[in-house]
């Protein structure tokens, strides 16, 4: 039997190969194997990094940020001198001198409808390491549309999942969520918070399912949900049945192209493009001088009470999120308010229940504290 293991990927590899599920032919497997991850955060990093050390012979590497400082708490592919240069770069380097022996293919650009079948067509399986719904479905779509399987994550705070939707085996996404959710029950991890081991358990989980697909060994979550709440270490699997009624894997399917995933979802990809300036927006040099003025508006920061400990705007009142729809009701609805938060995610949902509630005169701090610090009180600490 032929192999073309070197001796010194024979050496590299010699822990798989004394294993008899993997072995020579196995290590050969992954050497000629290819893996498609979107994303190369806090998912990304441990997924990218372990499959590249098992030896999976090309991977390839889609996204669109730069290293933030804030990321390095998960992101364990990047460090301190990598802030401000591409996270794809970044990572390729790291990968390269964890294994020269690999090919790293890189793709500094959004994963759209647009481009997802050109960058995906060389690889056989699709990782998701991505934090946002719309993605979600364009992978879930892309891949039963081409056959392959798509390994999905997600983490929130101390907890998170992980499955492979496979449709031409078991389930897909659609499967679980025909519908999307509401913007407001998905935020991003600057707006939730994710503690920093829970994308690596939940990375490293993906990383196995991928090696067990290549390897053609074990159970994988074909149709399955791994759910993993780190905090009180409760683990369940649950069976996620192939739904008759999908529009995209059942006998009668109605999806048989991508499309604009933004728009299906109503939300973006980018949730910086929610921040941006217009009539229901005011600015944080505009708010400064409304308040020097002594502007007569109310200051309604919806942040947790963990956040406001760390930064707050002078005369605010603390009214968490989840508490508004409860508080609001005793306000008087002509009163003009502003809506804070951290980033300007949740003010922007927060202003459309006010409105929709009578409020005649709402506004959201485009940027939230963040944007507050940046541009008006520099004495703030940004997180």
């Amino acid at each position: 039997m032929d192999f073309d293991l070197t001796a010194d990927e024979i050496l590299r590899y010699s822990r798989h190969l004394v294993i008899p599920e993997i072995g020579l032919q196995g290590q050969n497997n992954l050497k000629n194997a290819s893996v498609l991850i979107i994303g190369c955060g806090g998912l990304g990093s441990p997924i990218s990094l372990y499959l590249a050390a098992s030896g999976v012979g090309r991977i390839g590497i889609v996204d669109y940020d730069v290293v933030d400082l804030s990321n390095l708490q998960r992101q364990v592919i990047h460090n301190t001198k990598r802030i401000g240069t591409s996270k794809v770069q970044s990572a390729k380097y790291n990968l390269q001198a964890l294994n020269p022996n690999i090919q790293i293919d890189i793709f500094d650009e959004i994963f759209s409808s647009n481009n997802a079948e050109r960058i995906s067509a060389p690889y056989q399986i699709i990782v998701d390491g991505t934090d946002n719904i719309p993605t979600r479905y364009l992978l879930n779509d892309l891949c039963a549309l081409t056959g392959k399987p798509y390994v999905y994550g997600a983490v929130y705070r101390f907890s998170g999942q992980v499955g492979v939707l496979d449709a031409s085996k078991g389930a897909c996404y659609r499967c679980i969520f025909p519908e999307p959710p509401p913007t407001e029950s998905v935020p991003p991890c600057s707006v939730a918070g994710v503690v920093g081991v829970i994308p690596g358990l939940i990375g490293l989980i993906q990383a196995t399912e991928v090696i067990k697909l290549i390897l053609q060994i074990g159970t994988p979550l074909i149709s399955k949900l791994l759910l993993i709440d780190a905090l009180d270490w409760r683990v369940n699997v649950i069976e996620i049945p192939k739904q008759d009624g999908c529009k995209l894997c059942g006998p009668k399917p109605e999806i048989n192209h991508l499309i604009d995933y933004e728009e299906f979802c109503k939300m973006p990809v980018q949730y910086q493009s929610l921040f941006e300036e217009n009539a229901f927006s005011i600015n944080p040099p505009d708010l400064k001088n409304l308040i020097s003025n002594n502007g007569k508006i109310r200051l309604i920061d919806l942040r947790e009470p963990v956040e406001v400990q760390i930064s707050s705007i002078p005369n605010s009142e603390n009214i968490p999120f989840h508490q508004l729809l409860d508080k609001m009701t005793h306000w008087d609805k002509s009163q003009p308010l502003v809506l804070i938060c951290h980033i300007g995610f949740l003010s922007i949902i927060a202003r459309r229940m006010l409105m929709e509630a009578g409020f005649k005169d709402v506004k959201h701090l485009n940027g939230g504290i963040r944007a507050w610090a940046q541009e008006v009180d520099r004495s703030l600490f940004i997180y």
